[in-house]
């Protein structure tokens, strides 16, 4: 065992080696940070947030006005049987949420309240809101320019959206690089991000919860066997694209998502008597927080960054699983798609920072003394250890279900990611059915070393590209702003008429008069 552990050693260190200048130079470009009140804000972070702020207001608080309807479009109210597409909107929700919900929400929020202060949860909800405006846009234009074959499989995302928006929009050499871009960084995140990391801490997770009753799991014959049957399960929904990924995930996120906010539930009930002044710390914190290095600036970088982080909204991932919706009205998947981030940042990180204020558990007050003290909080394990402690104070059987929890929080990222990165692979390598297959050995390869190496470089790495294509997509998004405006209003007149009465083929055949008999908005959908 000795030599297989001193073989992983050096495999990681080797690796790790040769992609640190890399690393380096990417990571620090990318993340590169500037001081405001001594904290140290990632100019990256400000570049999703504006986005939010931007889309907020150009759409007139879409994600205020027209939740409500979202909310009817995910219970089907107005889908209509002959649409394109391959899965429903509640599927394509789901699947999108798999994305997103995963460790972030229950390690990243712990360490946020420990570095930012019980004030960070309120602006992390803040940068929530705003994210939803952004995922609105992204994903109505995913629908938009989403390409379908003869068979009606489905590809959309930023590598369509860009080429083929902003060529209409007259730009179509800046376009092709975009996508190009896009296409790229996504896949490689999907690789070494959504994947190799989930992996990775998930079985550390496992390990660190059953060390007591045995080591199998921290050697490397438990390692292997994990790594192999995360791969075995992860190809295989693969393999049945994204209509098993959205049979998958539609029972998946929602079982998950209970569990958790049930247990947080319980938790906050335990201590009813500390809520009151658990929310009145939250708030007042938020703009006068206590021992948070730069004050109200310093909460308010920690709380944006961890949401920013934990939402996606403006990475251009989730539009590759909305675009697959049926639905002949691009602006239905916007809506639908904006209860995502409430979802992912607004319920479940608030109630993971909820149970941690009321609770109080002792690593949660550790690191709250480090951070007091000038230390710094980092790293997932210490994340989960925090959460975990919190909901021992009311379960103690509970740390053993969170980690049932972590690893299929984490297996729906990787059979989501393993989507997305399938799609980046198809338009930078084709569809074919060699080349896809090409892909799925090289993703299952990849989800093994994940249990038998960490390669940590290479998650920073991933990292990297993935923030980079917010760039990407963010610039196409604004140039695409007046295309989704029009989608959205067509939507909006479509609904009225449906509720007032009126049939979709009464509808649909107006459309096409007022278009001049050229098909309206149903045939953009065909492209």
């Amino acid at each position: 065992m000795a030599s297989e552990e001193s073989w992983t050693d050096k495999v990681d260190e080797a690796v790790n080696d040769v992609f640190q200048p890399i690393r380096d130079v990417l990571y620090d470009a990318v993340f590169y940070d500037v001081r405001i009140f001594d904290s140290d804000f990632p100019l990256i972070v400000g570049w999703l947030v504006l986005a939010g702020l931007v889309f907020t207001t150009y759409f007139g608080v879409v994600q205020f006005r027209h939740l409500g309807k979202a909310l009817r479009l995910v219970r089907g109210k107005y889908d209509q049987p002959d649409a394109p597409g391959e899965i429903s909107h509640f599927q394509a929700l789901t699947s999108a949420v798999s994305g997103t919900v995963g460790l972030g929400n229950i390690a990243g929020v712990a360490i946020a309240v420990s570095i930012g202060g019980p004030g960070a949860t309120f602006w992390m909800v803040m940068c929530g809101l705003l994210g939803m405006a952004t995922k609105f846009v992204e994903c109505t234009l995913g629908v938009k320019y989403r390409e379908i074959d003869e068979n009606g499989k489905v590809s959309g995302g930023p590598m369509h959206y860009l080429r083929k928006g902003l060529a209409e929009r007259g730009l179509p050499g800046l376009g092709k690089v975009l996508a190009l871009l896009s296409a790229v960084m996504l896949l490689f995140f999907s690789f070494f991000g959504g994947n190799l990391l989930q992996v990775n801490q998930s079985l550390e997770q496992l390990a660190t919860a059953t060390e007591d009753h045995t080591g199998f799991f921290s050697g490397s014959g438990g390692s292997l066997l994990f790594g192999v049957l995360v791969a075995a399960l992860a190809g295989a929904v693969l393999i049945g694209g994204i209509r098993a990924i959205g049979e998958v995930t539609s029972r998946l996120v929602p079982s998950m998502a209970l569990l958790y906010v049930i247990a947080c539930l319980i938790v906050i009930l335990a201590n009813a008597g500390e809520v009151p002044d658990a929310i009145g710390t939250i708030v007042s914190e938020a703009f006068n927080p206590e021992g948070v290095t730069g004050g109200l600036i310093g909460a308010l970088i920690v709380g944006f960054q961890r949401a920013a982080f934990s939402n996606e909204a403006g990475i251009g991932s989730a539009p590759i699983a909305h675009s697959a919706v049926k639905t002949k009205r691009p602006a239905t998947e916007g809506l639908v798609a904006l209860i995502e981030p409430f979802l992912d940042t607004v319920v479940i990180c608030t109630m993971t920072a909820l149970t941690i204020v009321v609770a109080a558990g002792p690593d949660y007050i550790a690191a709250r003394d480090t951070v007091a003290e000038g230390g710094e909080v980092g790293g997932t394990t210490v994340g989960i250890s925090i959460t975990s402690d919190a909901f021992e104070t009311a379960l103690p059987w509970f740390p053993a279900v969170l980690t049932i929890a972590v690893f299929l929080f984490a297996f729906s990222t990787i059979i989501t990611w393993g989507y997305y990165g399938q799609k980046a692979w198809s338009h930078l390598f084709g569809e074919g059915g060699t080349s896809l297959n090409v892909y799925r050995v090289i993703f299952c390869v990849i989800t093994v070393a994940g249990a038998l190496l960490s390669l940590g470089t290479l998650v920073d790495l991933a990292d990297a590209f993935l923030f980079s294509a917010a760039v990407c997509n963010i610039i196409g998004l604004y140039l695409l702003a007046p295309v989704v405006k029009k989608e959205l209003t067509k939507l909006l007149t479509y609904m009225r008429r449906r509720d007032a009465g009126d049939s979709d083929e009464e509808i649909e055949a107006d459309e096409a008069n007022e278009a001049g008999g050229a098909g309206g908005g149903v045939g953009t959908l065909a492209k």
